[in-house]
């Protein structure tokens, strides 16, 4: 994994510019700049032209810069026209293919609050996470939360989820979703709410009625939060109404928690529809489904500061998105220090050139 592939996968990427007359920076350079500047903690494009400029002496070493650093207005133009799916496309191909097989993919939308105008509501988008890499696989715009349902089959048409499973809240708990995770060789596990008539009703007191053996997790202690958890599964349905309409269900599920903190104890059950049998996968898609919410949602809004950004205009606010979650598995897996956060890898990134190559030129 080089600088040099990203560069060639740019210059894949349709340029939004108008090509008549003459177009003063290349748009790798533009892109590569912009992606190194992230790694580095840039927050806006004045960041990035900043970056450029400091950067610059080592930014020739693999672009051609003979027309100097674009400016911060070009930065912008260009990424509130660039095409989000492709710039993600382009970075994830440069990443390398992450394989799903025998692993979780955790399908979640996040709404990036700080991106509305007068022009559109703040963008929704729809993320595939591989929990065990911390890496995204794909994203899609969905424009607001509701149009998640339509949204989900396109981001599943992406992915090669072959093997692996596939875990999802309850507004894609959809029997059309639940047939296209198993025609692509998956496994589904979905979250239940009120949204497919009386069925969570009918899993809630089936698991309030009937004795099941319940599996215990392992408790976890952090701030002064105890937390217990425990799973049950329920392969014998042949009572459920419309189980037929499911795709490859294979049974019923629920994950009770209880959370100790100053001495108040709050308990709650979810409840879910699966494809899988075997309650210790049942239980570790269960699990697994936060990394999305602790590891990226938390992170784009605390590690790049995402909700709080005012990039509102046009593609902007989704092209930053796709360069930060691009930029956490390489954060992340970077080997700098002893319990560095990333936070503090980024500056150091950003102080140091040597350990920006080091994040860059990880082995894989």
């Amino acid at each position: 994994m080089n600088l040099h592939t990203l560069v060639e996968n740019v210059r894949e990427l349709p340029d939004p510019r108008r090509q008549y007359g003459h177009l003063q920076h290349r748009l790798e350079n533009i892109v590569v700049i912009a992606f190194c500047a992230t790694l580095c903690g840039a927050e806006d494009f004045e960041d990035i032209e900043e970056f450029g400029k400091a950067r610059r002496a080592w930014l020739e070493t693999f672009l051609d810069l003979g027309n100097g650093i674009p400016d911060k207005d070009t930065f912008r133009r260009v990424f509130e026209r660039l095409d989000p799916a492709g710039l993600g496309k382009c970075l994830r191909s440069w990443l390398g293919r992450r394989d799903c097989a025998g692993k979780g993919v955790n399908i979640d939308g996040k709404t990036i609050c700080g991106s509305s105008n007068a022009a559109h509501k703040a963008y929704h988008v729809l993320t595939a996470w591989a929990g065990e890499s911390h890496a995204a696989l794909g994203e899609v715009a969905t424009g607001e939360k509701g149009n998640e349902i339509t949204a989900v089959p396109e981001l599943l048409d992406m992915l090669d989820i072959e093997g692996a499973t596939v875990s999802a809240d309850a507004m894609a708990c959809q029997t059309a979703i639940a047939a296209k995770i198993r025609g692509k060789k998956a496994d589904y596990v979905l979250a239940l709410k009120g949204n497919q008539g009386t069925l969570h009703d009918d899993v809630r007191l089936y698991f309030e009625n009937i004795e099941v053996p319940w599996t215990a997790g392992a408790a976890e202690k952090d701030h002064g939060r105890i937390e217990t958890r425990a799973y049950a599964l329920e392969t014998d349905v042949g009572w459920l109404a419309r189980r037929g309409d499911w795709a490859g269900l294979g049974g019923i599920g629920a994950a009770r928690s209880a959370v100790t903190a100053k001495g108040v104890t709050r308990e709650e059950t979810r409840y879910f529809i699966t494809s899988l049998t075997d309650v210790a996968k049942f239980a570790e898609s269960v699990r697994g489904h936060w990394s999305i919410e602790n590891h990226l949602h938390w992170r784009l809004d605390v590690t790049f500061g995402e909700d709080a950004a005012r990039r509102r205009k046009g593609n902007s606010p989704l092209n930053w998105n796709v360069m930060a979650k691009t930029a956490l598995p390489l954060l992340k897996d970077a080997q700098i220090g002893k319990n560095t956060s990333i936070k503090r890898k980024m500056f150091m990134a950003a102080l140091d050139v040597a350990i920006l190559e080091k994040i860059l030129f990880q082995k894989k």
